[in-house]
């Protein structure tokens, strides 16, 4: 988090409270997301929630970023490179429905393709964090594939790099088609698709 966190109360809890706000911004969006409503949810008054994480941009990069860092704990687990690449790849999908598909209302997609590439136009900041968010989810995956291209799990000529972005598409599609209100079945054989074009049919 940014270094002005200043006159936080001693009962505060940094950890709850974001995962409070993401859950606002996540419905809500964070032009929708007012400092009202921030304040009801984290149940901390706006001079707490000022002095603690500074203005509304700075919560909702603090919040961004704690989900990028949660989102990289779960793909590298996923990508465990002692199961085959196939299998890799389906978890990695897999997992990422669990989160794009819950909502209280509605699929909510990813947190971060669903409320920072709306904002990244405008706000330079949030910019940053999505283009460095997706270099990493990219690096981790393409980490992966050229062990696999090693190890003959892909087919001849296969280009990590490439492939990489090429399965992060395929999650970005997941997490916007989820947020559009696409079927699980759905869902799920896209996934699959995207398996089978990146290792070849099984």
């Amino acid at each position: 988090m940014s270094e002005k966190k200043r006159g936080r109360p001693r009962a505060f809890d940094a950890k709850v409270t974001l995962q409070k706000a993401r859950e606002v911004f996540w419905d809500r969006g964070f032009a929708g997301t007012s400092l009202d409503t921030l304040s009801a949810a984290t149940q901390l008054n706006r001079p707490s929630l000022y002095g603690a994480f500074g203005d509304k941009e700075d919560l909702y990069l603090d919040a961004l970023e704690g989900y990028r860092a949660e989102s990289m704990d779960v793909l590298a687990d996923a990508l465990d490179p002692l199961l085959p690449l196939r299998e890799n790849l389906a978890r990695v999908y897999q997992r990422a429905l669990e989160i794009y598909l819950h909502g209280e209302t509605a699929a909510r997609g990813c947190f971060l393709i669903g409320t920072a590439t709306a904002e990244a136009i405008q706000h330079e900041r949030v910019r940053e964090v999505l283009s460095r968010s997706l270099e990493d989810f990219d690096g981790e995956i393409e980490k992966r594939l050229k062990l696999a291209l090693e190890r003959r799990e892909l087919p001849d000529g296969g280009d990590p790099h490439t492939l990489a972005r090429l399965a992060s598409a395929v999650m970005h599609s997941l997490a916007v088609r989820a947020r559009a209100g696409d079927s699980r079945e759905t869902l799920e054989a896209l996934a699959q698709s995207g398996v089978d074009m990146i290792c070849g049919k099984a």
